[in-house]
């Protein structure tokens, strides 16, 4: 299984003491294989081990892949009751946890077309119902940096997703021939609401981005909406970083709860 099987991804170690771990007791939590089209995709899952029929959330990684954090995510949401899947969408580009730097893992994961994305997505929710246990009509999606702009776009891809959590993800680009679309582009196709949580001095996502994007929502009527943590970096969520803000990532889970809750995916 690679790097990510074993714990955090090269480029982000040492992780920080604040790392939080989450128990697998009372779960079903490891790696599984996800039919797709061209062969087959690894992903995380975890979901309470007894019982069927929970609501499934596709979770999204980081440029970082599906590493110690992101199972940990899946592991947390399976405590609350969901099935919880991370399909490791890098991988026919090649293993990103065993790359030493940013720079080094930026070109590759630049070679991933979001078409293939989508589809892995489509494969992962099919899994989640065919063989994992899970109801896909309490289908939701929660993506963080890189997984947050794929969150918006998956949201605008399946008409069958019912909201979306993206956090910090970047909402305009420059774009390219596997990467066409970003999320202000597709404010209009959006067929699940998403919520949006965003980091007020974030370095790499401009406040006027932000506020293009939410005014371009507003315009639109969408349901969607966006909270803004004022004074706070990128990647407030990520415990294992320094960016990681306790108090923050609280309330944005809290948020993201309810969202869920509100919107049928629950």
């Amino acid at each position: 299984m690679g790097a990510a099987s074993a714990g955090f991804a090269l480029a982000v170690r040492p992780v920080a003491a604040s790392t939080v771990t989450t128990s697998a007791e009372g779960l079903d939590a490891g790696w599984v294989s996800v039919p797709a089209a061209d062969g087959a995709v690894r992903a995380y899952r975890a979901r309470p081990a007894k019982g069927s029929g929970f609501p499934v959330v596709l979770v999204v990684q980081e440029i970082f892949g599906v590493h110690a954090y992101i199972q940990d995510v899946c592991r947390r949401l399976a405590q609350l009751g969901y099935l919880a899947i991370a399909p490791s969408l890098f991988d026919r580009q090649g293993d990103v946890t065993v790359l030493p730097d940013i720079p080094s893992i930026l070109p590759l994961v630049a070679t991933v077309p979001d078409a293939q994305v989508m589809a892995d997505l489509d494969a992962t929710a099919a899994w989640a119902a065919a063989s994992g246990g899970g109801d896909v009509s309490r289908l939701g999606i929660t993506g963080f940096c890189w997984g947050g702009r794929i969150t918006w776009l998956y949201a605008a891809h399946n008409p069958k997703l019912k909201a979306g959590v993206a956090w910090y993800g970047r909402l305009v680009g420059q774009a390219t021939d596997l990467q066409p679309l970003y999320p202000i582009d597709v404010i209009p196709r959006l067929k699940a609401p998403v919520l949006g949580l965003y980091a007020g001095e974030d370095d790499g996502i401009p406040m006027a981005s932000v506020e293009r994007m939410q005014a371009a929502l507003k315009a639109a009527g969408s349901p969607s909406r966006i909270e803004v943590f004022p004074g706070l970096p990128h990647g407030f969520h990520a415990d294992y970083r320094p960016t990681y803000r306790q108090a923050a990532a609280a309330a944005g889970w809290t948020q993201l709860q309810a969202w869920f809750r509100a919107n049928g995916v629950v």
